[in-house]
């Protein structure tokens, strides 16, 4: 228990730790730090509704620029948003959208000042076991927040139902994520959003989320594509590697998946270079097997723009083939 002087001792200590951002030492400390940390950026996160979408958004700048998920805004060209100082409904436009990463751009032109922006960190430098708090509107309750830690990074994971997107690097967080959540802020306890929560991991069996498993985009590549649908409405410069083709799984008449089937190949991009055509089936990259698009989407995960691989494909009836390319950036 403490003395009257040692409370003062320790709430003295406390301001100064908070002002620097340091980690608490005793339960008071922790407890004053989050209230901090709530206080400095929850009004930084608003909520987006999108005709029968509802989800979060984090404000990215002073010119009324906010980042959420492209699976909030769906389609819309305009959506509702609405701070969390509870002021009356603003209306945003959708300048540019992303979705092999799951980010869109919200722009608010009048009372643009009334947002706050956020603080973004260096998502690099995240670890696990980093305290973090979800901020959002998970389930309609505005201005929720969830504890938790950042239980592992670098993950590679796709969107439930087929989602078109496939998050490199992405921060798995043991605080709660729902419905609502997604497109909010995931925030350490030196008031920086570290990511962008997205979607929360299912049950195989049952469908379920898997309670304290859930993902979150890392501020770095917030920033990145965030910095460039604000400039050009587009990105030409994801950071992540490409074959540049359309496709689909290819099967069997079993039904089971044999190899990627190349739909259609972007003229000069890397399969171009490689000699692939329309109606070649992918097999494997570096002679590990590919029989889906999700899993040549997570191999080349693996790979920045630039790099060599080796692709093994069948064209028509043949046998497998090899051939080598320089891998493109996947583009808008």
């Amino acid at each position: 228990m403490f003395t009257a002087a040692a409370l003062v001792t320790a709430c003295t200590s406390s301001v100064s730790r908070l002002a620097l951002g340091r980690p608490a030492n005793t339960a008071q400390d922790l407890q004053a730090q989050y209230e901090e940390v709530v206080r400095a950026v929850l009004p930084s996160v608003v909520q987006i509704n999108a005709g029968d979408s509802t989800g979060s958004g984090v404000v990215y700048d002073t010119g009324g620029d906010i980042v959420t998920n492209v699976h909030v805004v769906g389609d819309a060209k305009t959506v509702q948003v609405i701070s969390a100082a509870g002021d009356p409904m603003l209306t945003g436009k959708v300048i540019g959208t992303f979705r092999p990463d799951d980010l869109a751009v919200v722009r608010v032109a009048q009372d643009a000042a009334k947002l706050k922006p956020a603080k973004f960190a260096n998502s690099a430098d995240t670890q696990p076991g980093e305290i973090v708090l979800a901020m959002g509107n998970p389930l309609g309750l505005t201005d929720s927040v969830t504890q938790g830690i950042i239980s592992a990074t670098g993950r590679t994971v796709s969107e439930p139902s087929g989602g078109a997107a496939l998050i490199t690097a992405a921060i798995q967080t043991s605080a709660a994520i729902n419905p609502g959540n997604s497109g909010g802020a995931l925030v350490n306890l030196a008031d920086e959003v570290v990511g962008i929560p997205t979607l929360a991991a299912r049950l195989p069996d049952e469908g379920g989320a898997a309670p304290g498993i859930g993902f979150a985009i890392p501020s770095d590549t917030v920033m990145n594509i965030a910095d460039q649908l604000i400039k050009n409405g587009k990105v030409t410069n994801s950071g992540r590697a490409s074959l540049n083709i359309a496709a689909q799984t290819a099967a069997n008449p079993s039904g089971e998946p044999i190899g990627v089937a190349v739909e259609a190949v972007a003229p000069g991009g890397s399969a171009a270079q490689a000699g692939l055509r329309p109606g070649d089936v992918i097999v494997g990259i570096n002679s590990e097997s590919t029989p889906t698009v999700e899993s040549l989407e997570g191999k080349l995960a693996e790979f920045k723009p630039g790099d060599k691989i080796t692709i093994q494909f069948r064209s028509g009836g043949s046998a497998q083939q090899s051939t080598e390319t320089k891998l493109g950036s996947l583009g808008g």
